[in-house]
């Protein structure tokens, strides 16, 4: 005899699923982001800035 189907966990598991494919779409938009950023020049919040950029006699 075949087991009854957990409907509780079955939506979970498609809950977790749609969470986890949330984040990576979010992440993959922040990572786009910041290229661009990057490619302007602009400093994205919470990195370190690039050392090439900054100045190097210490004068800011």
């Amino acid at each position: 005899m075949a087991f009854k189907p957990n409907y509780n966990q079955q939506r979970a598991d498609r809950n977790r699923a749609k969470e986890q494919k949330k984040q990576a779409r979010l992440q993959r938009r922040e990572e786009d982001t910041a290229k661009r950023k990057g490619t302007r020049g602009e400093t994205v919040p919470g990195e370190a800035p690039d050392p090439e950029k900054t100045p190097q006699d210490g004068s800011r």
